[in-house]
């Protein structure tokens, strides 16, 4: 059981960090970026997504355990 909300909660973050990254890559293409530099905008809201889900799963394990 708590395999399956593992799964699902990782999967569920990884969506909304590539939506966050779409976002922020067409939003950066809209305001005339080139798409090198498009795609680092949004590689680098995909990882700020990652890197602030981990930082609030530690946050929350140091709080339960």
């Amino acid at each position: 059981m708590t395999v399956a909300v593992v799964l699902l909660a990782t999967a569920l973050v990884i969506v909304i960090a590539l939506l966050a990254a779409a976002g922020a890559g067409k939003l950066a293409r809209l305001d005339g970026a080139t798409y090198p530099a498009a795609l680092t905008c949004a590689a680098t809201a995909f990882a700020t997504v990652i890197t602030l889900a981990t930082a609030v799963t530690a946050a929350l394990a140091d709080l339960f355990s």
